[in-house]
């Protein structure tokens, strides 16, 4: 009924302004009326990994709203002349969609379209699981997220853009494929301390492989606690360790023996993985009754890579420490100084080893740093992106940005070391503690 009166009123319009339209050269014309089209139309099932497009023609958008049965928005973007909406993620399975726009034309009036439509339920879906971090925890300045996969993912690029990274201040960082089951996303420097940090993956609905869809959506929130930075010299056998910039202690140590290479060190650019009370360690390459075999519980460890090393209380060795090599490749420490490093110790905190002659390879454990940026870059499809603001969208210039970060302090957060129940017995790959 708009469209009619308006059509109506421009009609009177016209006939007034005949005697006019002589001596003004046709300067009367009407206004071009704007149309909305939406993309999918009014239509039955579609590939979840459609597109909902909204164009306007002769005017621009004022609203789009995309909704499920639920009542949940699909986010779009708009493009900067105002005439195109697009879906920015692909839709979930098995759902059914709503659309809304309007569009207002050059001749001040608006106009308005409807769609509905739902999606298909793909008969082949795959899982994605973040494996760390966990939710809610407090991490070092150099942790990765990685997600695995239970089936293997041919269209990496799909996955990479359905990945979204939000932080607290901007941080550049890209996801990296070693394999086609899990990716892995890592900064190009160092998380700032104290950045919040939300993963967001939109993959319900993503196409990972031919007939294969994304089953669930991901979420997963945590948070970079102090900056602890840590250095080790099996030449100079000492440990120092950095708290914010500054030197909180530097601890005698005692580093592989060598001889052989499952009794050296690794050198390079390590994360810590986690971190036990005690460990049961084993030898790695003799059983019970075999000669060199052991079994040793060993306590305040901090693991470092997957071939066995780990920062430990080592009373047997505390003579030696600060002056020979003298372990099967574990970084030997204290009573007293593995237990405060135990202490403040989060997962992903960088722990570099200097003065060895093995080097740590980028897969034996979180290796990820011993990349440079241009090898991270390597496999990565999307080569590098910048994260979002914690509510999704751009972040505020940098001056802005300090300022806030200097009116909310952060306080670091340790957890306090406990007695597992039951220790898992470990593989100790460098040998004897």
């Amino acid at each position: 009924m708009q469209v009619n009166r308006a059509a109506a009123r421009a009609g009177a319009a016209g006939l007034l302004l005949v005697p006019l339209l002589a001596s003004c050269s046709g300067e009367g014309s009407a206004p071009p009326v704007a149309a909305v089209a939406i993309t999918p139309a009014n239509a039955g099932a579609v590939q979840p990994d459609t597109s909902v497009t909204v164009q306007a023609t002769k005017g621009k958008l004022q609203n789009v709203t995309v909704t499920d049965a639920a009542g949940r928005s699909v986010p779009g973007v708009l493009a900067a002349d105002g005439a195109s909406w697009k879906s920015r993620y692909p839709l979930d399975p098995g759902a059914r969609y709503a659309v809304a726009a309007t569009a207002l034309g050059a001749d001040g009036q608006v106009q308005t379209a409807e769609s509905a439509f739902t999606t298909n339920k793909p008969s082949q879906t795959a899982a994605g699981t973040v494996e760390f971090p966990e939710a809610g925890e407090t991490v070092g300045v150099g942790m990765p997220i990685k997600i695995n996969f239970d089936r293997e993912i041919t269209d990496k690029a799909a996955v990479e853009r359905a990945l979204e990274v939000r932080a607290s201040q901007p941080v550049e960082g890209a996801w990296r494929w070693f394999d086609d089951k899990s990716v892995i996303f890592r900064t190009k420097d160092y998380w700032p301390a104290h950045t919040r940090i939300r993963l967001i993956g939109h993959l319900a609905g993503v196409q990972l492989a031919k007939g294969v869809y994304g089953a669930q959506n991901l979420d997963r929130s945590f948070r970079v606690g102090e900056r602890i930075e840590t250095v080790g010299s099996a030449k100079t056998h000492k440990v120092e360790v950095k708290v914010a910039g500054k030197k909180a202690r530097t601890m005698p140590a005692s580093m592989g023996m060598g001889g052989a290479v499952k009794y050296m060190t690794t050198s390079g650019n390590h994360l810590t993985m986690e971190k036990e009370y005690m460990t049961v360690m084993t030898s790695p390459d003799a059983g019970p009754g075999q000669p060199g075999y052991y079994q040793q519980n060993v306590y305040y460890t901090v693991r470092i890579s997957n071939s066995g090393e780990y920062l430990h209380s080592a009373p047997w060795s505390v003579g030696s420490q600060g002056y020979a090599n003298v372990s099967h490749g574990c970084i030997n420490l204290s009573p007293d100084n593995a237990k405060w490093f135990h202490k403040i110790s989060h997962r992903g905190d960088p722990v570099k080893i200097v003065g060895t002659e093995r080097d740590l390879e980028p897969e034996n454990g979180w290796g990820y740093w011993q990349l440079d940026w241009k090898g991270w870059l390597k496999t990565s499809k999307a080569q590098g992106i910048t994260t979002a603001a914690m509510d999704g969208s751009e972040h505020a210039p940098a001056k802005a940005e300090a300022a806030v970060q200097n009116k909310t302090p952060h306080k670091t957060q340790n957890k306090a070391p406990g007695v597992p129940a039951a220790p898992a017995v470990k593989q100790h790959g460098a040998g004897q503690p």
